[in-house]
C-alpha cells in the first residue's frame, strides 16, 4: 500500500509520519492539557482558550476532534473507565475493594482519572449531563457482588444494588474530602477503613477472614482496561 493512500507527514528530515497517528498525538495532547485545566479549574472555571494554550495547539485542531469543551469534557470522563473494570481473574467482593483502591490510587496519580471525577461530579454544569457514569459503576460493583452473594460470602438478605449504589456514594464522599482535607494523600487509608467498617455487617463472620480492606497485594498494578464506552 503506497504512502499516498495512507496518507503521510513529514516531521522531520527522513521521517514520514501517518495522518491519522499524528491526528492521534494531536488529540493525545489536548486530552492531556484539557485534564490539567479541568483538574486545576473545574468545568465552568476552564476554558477553550486555557486548553489551547496549555496543548499548544491551534483552535482548528481542537475544533477538528473536539466540537466543544462538554464534548471534551466527555471524553475525558471515559477516562475513569480505564481504571474501573474488573479482570476476569477471581472476580467477587475482594474485585470491588481492589476496585476502590485501584481508584484511590490514581487519583493521587493520574491527572486525567482526577479531572474525569470532577468534571462527573460537576455534570450538573452541562448542557447534557448523563448519568452513565454512575450507573456504569454501580453495575459493575453490583455484577461483582452478585457472584460473592451466590457463593455465599456475602449476607443472603444484602440487596447488592443498595449496597453497590451505597459504595459508589460513599467512595465519591471519600474523595471529596480528602482532597481537602489533605489533597488526597490519605485517601487509600480512608477507603480501607471504609472496608474496615462495612464488611462485617456484609460478610458472614465465618467468611470475613477472606477479604482484605486494604486491598489484595496481587492487585496493586491496577486492572484490566476496558473499551471506552463514549467517543
Amino acid at each position: 500500500m503506497s504512502g499516498r493512500r495512507l496518507g503521510w507527514d513529514k516531521p522531520g528530515r527522513g521521517k514520514r509520519v501517518p495522518k491519522q497517528e499524528r491526528a492521534e498525538r494531536t488529540r493525545t495532547t489536548i486530552l492531556d492539557a484539557a485534564a490539567k485545566v479541568f483538574d486545576a479549574r473545574g468545568f465552568m472555571g476552564a476554558s477553550l482558550s486555557d486548553i489551547l494554550a496549555e496543548a499548544g495547539v491551534t483552535k482548528g485542531a481542537l475544533y477538528f476532534h473536539f466540537a466543544s469543551k462538554e464534548e471534551l469534557a466527555h471524553a475525558l470522563i471515559d477516562e475513569q473507565f480505564s481504571v474501573w473494570q474488573p479482570s476476569g481473574d477471581d472476580p467477587g467482593l475482594q474485585t470491588v475493594i481492589d476496585l476502590t483502591h485501584s481508584m484511590a490510587r490514581n487519583l493521587q496519580e493520574n491527572v486525567r482519572v482526577r479531572a474525569s471525577i470532577r468534571l462527573v461530579i460537576e455534570q450538573g454544569t452541562f448542557a447534557d449531563p448523563s448519568p452513565e457514569p454512575y450507573l456504569q459503576w454501580i453495575n459493575v460493583i453490583r455484577a461483582q457482588l452478585d457472584l460473592s452473594q451466590q457463593r455465599g460470602d456475602i449476607r443472603k438478605d444484602v440487596t447488592t444494588i443498595d449496597f453497590a449504589t451505597f459504595v459508589v456514594g460513599a467512595f465519591s464522599g471519600l474523595q471529596m474530602s480528602s482532597q481537602v482535607l489533605t489533597d488526597r494523600k490519605d485517601l487509600p487509608e480512608r477507603v480501607a477503613n471504609m472496608w474496615r467498617y462495612v464488611l462485617p455487617s456484609l460478610v458472614p463472620p465465618r467468611r470475613i477472614g477472606k477479604f482484605t480492606p486494604e486491598g489484595s497485594p496481587r492487585r496493586a498494578q491496577g486492572v484490566t482496561p476496558p473499551k471506552p464506552h463514549r467517543t
